[in-house]
């Protein structure tokens, strides 16, 4: 896939310019967006996104086009994830709805930003060593085995794991208890404090770096292309925003998503670790040759994390039911 540079500054530059606007259009103001705004905007970054994959295949070819539409899949299923560990978030540091657009606008500009330094880091690692899909592969399947063993009890996990990352934040920072509108540092006695909007801010941004140390090999267990692995990424991220406000109430009711999730990080963890056998070059595994064993598809890929996410939001939504009626 030749990708120009002029490409990767055009691209760049609409991404940029879609979250000033973003900011300039709903955030810059405080409020509580309306189910209707959100619902709108977010069918908008979705077009966007499924357009932006239209003109992936129209340029590079199905093949690429499916690389992409299979990472989008896959990065928005597992940005729906994180918008649950947000709800925690926000409910913990008690963030007032009006100033939660702004938190989460500059969240996701953060993760963007740190995942763009993964996406150069994993392509340069692949590119020079091919046996890093199997650290890749092993990674993925330990990580869905991890998963699952903490979909019990996912509320419980992620408090303690906020709870680390604050106390390592106010170690460091001079602190207030109190909000200062949706200002992020406030003066108090002519000495600068940092707000609580900052502190969740830092905690949103640390545990994205934690939730990209499984995306991002997951995407490249679809896609080797890092032209494809950092547009996904972004626009599963654009309109992030504007799905939690949608969503709400409704995250409590997909009871199933961690065990969907985990089942499709565990499928492309076998993939790469194919891949890495049909490359291989490591001299204690089949004396340094490749190994012949069947790869994945790109399309077999999709469709099973398709119907994987079909399934679970299903299940969940019928069972959330059942319970509630009962």
């Amino acid at each position: 896939m030749d990708v120009s540079v002029l490409t990767w500054v055009i691209t760049c530059a609409v991404i940029v310019g879609l979250f000033v606007f973003d900011f300039f259009s709903h955030v810059r103001v405080p409020h509580e967006p309306t189910l209707r705004e959100s619902g709108f905007w977010s069918a908008v970054y979705i077009s966007l996104a499924l357009a932006f994959g239209g003109f992936v295949w129209w340029r590079w070819g199905g093949t690429y086009g499916g690389e992409y539409f299979a990472g989008f899949v896959t990065e928005k299923a597992l940005s729906v994830d994180n918008l649950f560990v947000f709800v925690i978030i926000m409910a913990k540091f008690m963030v007032p709805r009006i100033y939660q657009q702004k938190v989460l606008l500059l969240g996701i500009v953060m993760a963007l930003v740190m995942r763009g330094a993964f996406i150069a880091v994993g392509a340069a690692a692949i590119s020079a060593y091919s046996w890093v899909f199997y650290l890749f592969g092993l990674f993925l399947i330990l990580t869905a085995v991890k998963l699952l063993t903490e979909s019990e009890e996912p509320v419980e996990h992620e408090r303690e794991r906020e709870g680390r990352i604050e106390r390592f934040a106010k170690r460091f920072l001079r602190t207030t208890d109190t909000y200062d509108g949706d200002k992020l540092v406030t003066r108090i006695d002519g000495k600068r404090y940092v707000t609580p909007l900052l502190v969740v801010l830092i905690v949103i941004g640390f545990t994205d770096v934690l939730f990209a140390l499984d995306s991002i090999p997951a995407i490249y267990g679809l896609t080797q292309q890092p032209y494809l692995v950092f547009t996904a990424n972004a626009f599963a991220l654009m309109g992030l925003r504007q799905l939690y406000f949608l969503l709400g109430g409704l995250l409590d009711k997909l009871i199933y998503l961690s065990y969907g999730l985990s089942l499709i990080l565990a499928f492309i963890g076998v993939k790469l670790v194919l891949h890495a056998l049909h490359e291989n070059t490591l001299g204690f595994i089949n004396g340094g040759a490749p190994v012949h064993v069947p790869e994945i598809s790109t399309p077999l890929s999709l469709g099973v994390i398709g119907a994987t996410l079909l399934v679970t939001t299903v299940a969940s939504l019928v069972v959330s039911r059942r319970r509630a009626r009962t």
